[in-house]
Parts: structure tokens; sequence; C-alpha cells
């Protein structure tokens, strides 16, 4: 096959693969019907030149005429063919099928976040027969404890926005672009298996591939009964509490089932994805003297704004007529502190959702579903605080976050606390005036934000609203809203991993986000898949 790149198309479509073989042939001078198996590599909305819009495509296709092919692939004057021939990267993964395994030798692997579920599908898929274990309920029994925590009935510590089948990532914006460099078609390997549980197609080749929350939960489901056909074994209310080892190796897993009793799983390898939020796990293994350090991470506020009115910024008034998708955006700014401020898990036609796990501490995250069909668009803004800001213990910056998680708890009264962005901006504290409506699910109240954040950092983000607003017009408008914290951006901590993956002991193998080696639903699940490598070729 052959590929050619910048194939240019003008929104509205109507029949996309039609009018690219027409455009594919005029460009290489050859009759219509040539192209064929025509497919798409990349697409991407160049919006650079408003009101003039228009997708850029890459392309592979086939071509019956071979000599008009040889004839095209050859090099110009300037040394560009007009086309090339299509090389795709395929990312295959180890052809290894483990026939007999005892219950001593199958690994268990902790969380069914994306880290959790990509490592254990390939266990199950080379014959180990992984058991999952999760704190949480199952999706769809997860999904009715959110709603009804959302409207107001108690939270529940072990089923809730951070824990439960899928993962944070469930009750997200389920974006899938990442910015791990992925040389070896990694990146497509997980897209794939994302298409062949059930996603969408179109995220093998847009530029910011999106599933939506509404769709990732069925994939999730997808995904454990192909494993579970495969002998893997889900064990979900069921906490893993810490490692247990004998001459410096793993030899079983604590755990606490759902009624509370202890026992004790047999086992060599133990898969530690449990994303980061699991503060009891990060205090039991150091307990039990796994090394780890503190890391860097991010916190702010939420923002809303109306959809249309970011549509109006980045499109023009364009939007409607040409039929295109809610508009999203990155920014990124220094202030005087010298700290960067930047937009994180921006979430286009999205809600504002109270992702707490705790007991008196109360976050918030962004989640959208497949149509982005919210009124409001919503982004985090935040500040990258590093030891000098939060101390330099271990879990100093554990204890920085739940300190602000507190405080948001506090300012609303247990719901989200909302301000309207010129309030906060003005640091007022009585004056809230009804600002844009809230798109958020859970309870919220207008609330002042002041003091959730240390004033240092409160001052970077009041800094960088105006010359955020001078990138898009409008984005410092009076009535934007506020809701705070946004405390959960990565983890605060990092298990330290050796070349072959294992921690400080033996057969302990920390993967993904929670153990700081992601960020992301994409890039955790790749880092899932190089752990389960790992596991392997260390048998």
């Amino acid at each position: 096959m052959y590929q050619i790149d910048r194939i240019n198309l003008e929104p509205p479509i109507k029949n996309e693969i039609e009018q690219l073989r027409k455009a594919v042939s005029k460009k290489i001078r050859v009759d219509v019907t040539e192209p064929t198996d025509l497919r798409i590599v990349k697409k991407s909305l160049d919006a650079r030149k408003k009101p003039e819009l228009r997708y850029t495509y890459t392309l592979a296709f086939d071509l019956k005429d071979k000599k008009a092919a040889q004839r095209l692939l050859k090099k110009n004057s300037k040394g560009v063919s007009e086309i090339r021939e299509y090389q795709p990267k395929v990312y295959e993964l180890p052809h290894v099928s483990i026939q007999e395994m005892t219950d001593k030798q199958r690994p268990i692997v902790v969380g069914s976040g994306p880290a959790g579920l990509f490592c254990a599908y390939v266990l199950a898929k080379a014959g180990m027969r992984p058991r999952i274990l999760e704190r949480g309920k199952s999706v769809d029994e997860r999904t009715q404890t959110v709603e009804a925590f959302w409207k107001g009935e108690t939270l529940d510590p072990n089923t809730n926005v951070q824990f439960g089948e899928g993962g944070a990532g469930t009750f997200s914006d389920g974006k899938l672009n990442t910015q791990v460099s992925d040389k070896t078609g990694l990146h497509g390997l997980v897209l794939r298996l994302f298409v062949e549980y059930g996603a969408p197609e179109d995220i093998l080749y847009v530029n910011k591939p999106h599933i939506g929350t509404d769709v990732l939960k069925q994939v999730v489901k997808n995904l454990r009964s192909a494993m579970e056909e495969m002998g893997a074994e889900y064990f979900f209310e069921t906490t893993f509490l810490r490692p247990v080892s004998r001459n410096g190796k793993v030899c079983g897993a604590e755990i606490q089932t759902k009624d509370g009793k202890t026992e004790l799983l047999d086992t060599e390898q133990i898969v530690l994805c449990t994303g980061h939020s699991a503060r009891d796990t990060f205090r039991n293994l150091h307990n039990v003297g796994i090394v780890m350090e503190s890391k860097a991470f991010a916190v702010g506020y939420r923002v809303q704004h109306l959809q249309s009115r970011i549509n109006l910024s980045q499109y023009g008034d364009c939007f409607e007529k040409k039929g295109l998708p809610a508009a999203d955006y990155k920014l990124t700014t220094r202030v005087s502190s010298g700290r960067g401020v930047y937009s994180f898990c921006m979430c286009p036609g999205g809600y504002v959702v109270n992702a707490s796990s705790e007991n008196g501490r109360l976050a918030v995250n962004g989640m959208s579903y497949r149509d982005r069909g919210s009124q409001n668009a919503n982004s985090a803004i935040v500040v990258t605080v590093d030891q000098s800001i939060f101390g330099k213990d271990l879990f100093d910056g554990m204890h920085f976050q739940e300190q602000m998680e507190e405080r948001a708890f506090q300012a609303g009264n247990g719901t989200i606390p909302v301000e309207r962005l010129a309030d906060f901006l003005e640091r007022k504290k009585d004056d809230f005036k009804k600002g844009i409506e809230p798109q958020i699910c859970g309870k919220w109240s207008y609330a002042s934000l002041g003091g959730i954040l240390p004033v240092a950092l409160e001052e970077d983000v009041i800094e960088a609203f105006p010359a955020f607003g001078r990138m898009i017009e409008g984005f410092d408008d009076a009535d934007a809203l506020l809701a705070g914290v946004e405390s959960r951006t990565s983890s605060p901590i990092r298990i330290v991993r050796d070349e072959n993956g294992h921690s400080s002991l033996h057969g302990l193998y920390p993967c993904g986000e929670g153990a700081g080696y992601a960020g992301g639903i994409t890039s955790a699940a790749m880092d899932g898949i190089r752990t389960a490598e790992k596991v392997l070729r260390n048998l």
C-alpha cells in the first residue's frame, strides 16, 4: 500500500471517504477509480486561518496500476515524491502460551484501571490466568453507587470516581492522546484493542482521540468478559493490603474481603496498578519497607465556560454551519513567581464531577460523554508543585493534597464550592452573583475558593487568567465559574522499580499512574503492557 500526506477537505463533510478518494485522484493525477482500500491514517482540524477551516489527512491506499505507482514513488527535483510506501508501526505482543499454572504461580494484578486492565489482558492471553483485585465494585454497580453519591447519598470510600472497575479514567473525558514517545507502535496497539472491544474506530486516526465515559464503561466490561474467557479471575470489593515476602521475594498477597476478613493469597508476582488515590496502599507499602520517593504534581481549580464561547474563539462564527466538534484548547503561561500555570484534562462539552474518595475531603475532576453535548466546557487550571512547596518527607505531598481537600470540603460545607471568576480574581468574600449555569455532577454551592490553595499558588492562578484571556477571547470573562479543588492530577508518590520492573521487593511490579510511571489512560495502558511483558520475560 501507499501513503500520501496533506490531503485537505473543507467542512462540512458529507461523504468523507468518497471526497477523499476524489482528492487523492486529483492530487496524484490518476483515475478516480484507481485508489482502492482507502483508509485514514491521521486526521486533524486546522483552525489557524479562521474562517477558512480545513481537515488535514494522511491517507493509506492501494493502486491497481503498479506502473503509475512506481512513477509516483520517484522523487522530483526537490527530492520529494508525491506518495511513499505505507509502513505502519505494528506492535506485536509476545507469543507466549503457558499451559499449566499453579495457583502460586498465577500473578495478581492490583487494580482494574487502564494499567491493570491491559497488563492483565496480556498475561491472560499468555495463559497465566491472572487474578485481578479491585477494591471497588463492577462497573455497572459502581455507576449506580457514584450517581447515588452525586445525588446526595453517603460517599463509599471504596467505590467512587477514583475506585472501582475501570479506574479513575472511567469517569473522565476518555481522552486517549499521549505525549509519550512511541516508536514501536505500542500506542497504536492500545487504540486497536480499545476498538476491538467496543470503542469507535475514529480513535485510530483523529488527532485527539476521545471515547467518552459512557462508551468507555462498555469497553471495560467487554475486556473483562474476554479476559475471563481466557482464564482471568476478578475479585471485586477486595482490597489489597500488603505484599508478603520470604527471603526478599514475594510469596503472597494479604487482602481484605468484602465482609472485612483478612486472607492470604499465594503468589510469586504482584503487579501494583493501584491508581494515584490509593493513599492507604502507599502507607502500607512504606510500612513493609518498599522503597518509594515523593514526586511533583499539580494542583488548582476547574474552570467552566460556555462551550459556545470557546467555539467562537477557536473556530470563528462558522461553527454551526460547518458541523464542527466542540472546540478544545491547551493553555500555558509562566507567571512572575517563575512557576508554570496551565490547562489540564480539558473536557469540551463536559461536566465537573465530585471525584472525592475520602470522607471529609473533597476533590473535583472533569468528565464528558461521547457526544460532548453539555453546554459548558471545563478544564483544570493548575500549578506544578514540588518539594519546595510541600516539604521533603516522603508523604508531605500526599498530606498537602489532603489538607487542600479538607479546606475545599469545609468551604462548600461538604458540597463542591463554586465561585464566579470575577469574585475570585477580586478576592471578594460575599458577592456571589450567579454566572453561567454550572454543569456539575454532584451537589454544589456558591462559596469562596480563597484559602483552599496556599496564597502563593492562588496568586499564580490569579495572574495567569488575564494572560489566558489574551490567548482565548473571553477566557477571563467575569461570569466564568471556578470549582475546587483539583488535587489528583497525578500521583504524589513514585514506587521505585528497576530495569526488570521489580520494586525493592523481587516480584512486586509497580505499574501505571499510581506508581508514578504514567499520566492518563493511554500511557497507563502502555505501561501495563510493558510491565506484563517484563513479568513474562522474568519468568
